[in-house]
């Protein structure tokens, strides 16, 4: 048998979302490994397993869709035997796939794929970032196995471990004129230009506030890019709100940044983890659950200063 286990998961993957990109972020290696897995997988077993539409994703052929029900099996008993080895050795084997909101990501993913390695050193982690849509979807499609994301319209299908709550704030430049103010209320803000992380639910988060207090925001500008928004707020172009609260008070340009409190009992996002409810967790994802959970609440966030620290 001249064929990998990995060659099988990218052929499952592959099978099982139509689609070499979707493929590629479910497992979180590029597209051209997958596609060359692949093909080294067809040549090895001297079968066509996909018809390759352009620009219009795969479809499986008859051999393909025999294949992927055995493909998927083997697998399944290859996760077996790691289970049995980690109830032997007392270990924790095997991989898992997680989900970031992208917002998240530079500040969490790093320190806590670190620590979760140096407690795990035989497990693997692979992390990718998306929007709050897209990374439902990826939980809903088994595409990953959690996802560390807000509390954001989670469906009933979706299981949420809250772990830490940031409420909103507001960002201007150091040169603002209320950049000296303890706090400031919406309604002052308004008439400014709104600098809006458009991000999908997370505007809506956002533009909610506004619509509690009967006022109408004047978008002066949007981005679905963190850094452009808090680059532009630096550069004096206008405010924005965010819950979020990274150590570093600079742009990316160097321009400085401040933080104030907004006055008002507006809801908070919730950092938790998300996962698929009709999916018994294994005990390696169980022991990643516990992981963040020691990592990530109100007195310590990597990256972040924490709402401890804040009162």
């Amino acid at each position: 048998m001249r064929f990998t286990l990995r060659q099988l998961e990218y052929f499952v993957a592959a099978g099982e979302t139509e689609s070499i990109t979707r493929a590629s972020e479910r497992t979180s290696i590029s597209q051209p490994s997958i596609s060359t897995a692949i093909s080294q997988l067809e040549k090895e077993l001297g079968v066509q397993l996909f018809v390759r539409h352009h620009a219009q994703g795969l479809s499986l052929t008859p051999a393909g869709r025999r294949l992927l029900r055995e493909a998927k099996a083997l697998l399944e008993q290859a996760e077996g035997l790691y289970h049995l080895a980690d109830e032997v050795s007392g270990q924790l084997r095997g991989s898992l796939s997680i989900g970031c909101l992208v917002t998240l990501a530079p500040m969490i993913i790093p320190a806590l794929s670190h620590s979760f390695a140096t407690a795990f050193p035989e497990a693997e982690l692979r992390a990718g970032e998306a929007d709050q849509e897209a990374l439902l979807e990826r939980l809903r499609r088994a595409e990953i196995d959690a996802a560390i994301t807000y509390d954001l319209q989670i469906p009933n299908d979706i299981t949420f471990r809250p772990l830490v709550s940031l409420p909103p704030h507001v960002l201007v430049s150091d040169g603002h004129p209320l950049a000296g103010r303890d706090q400031v209320q919406l309604a002052e803000l308004a008439p400014e230009p709104l600098i809006l992380l458009d991000l999908p639910i997370s505007r809506e988060y956002f533009l909610a506030m506004f619509m509690r207090e009967g006022l109408e925001p004047n978008i002066g500008a949007r981005s679905a890019q963190q850094e452009v928004v808090r680059t532009m707020v630096a550069n004096g172009q206008g405010y924005s709100l965010a819950n979020i609260r990274p150590r570093s008070d600079q742009a990316m340009d160097g321009r400085k940044l401040v933080r104030l409190p907004l006055s008002g009992d507006y809801r908070p996002m919730t950092i938790g983890i998300a996962t698929a409810a009709q999916i018994t967790p294994s005990r390696l994802l169980s022991a990643f659950e516990d992981h963040c959970a020691a990592r990530i609440s109100e007195s310590h966030i990597p990256g972040m200063i924490t709402p401890d620290e804040e009162d």
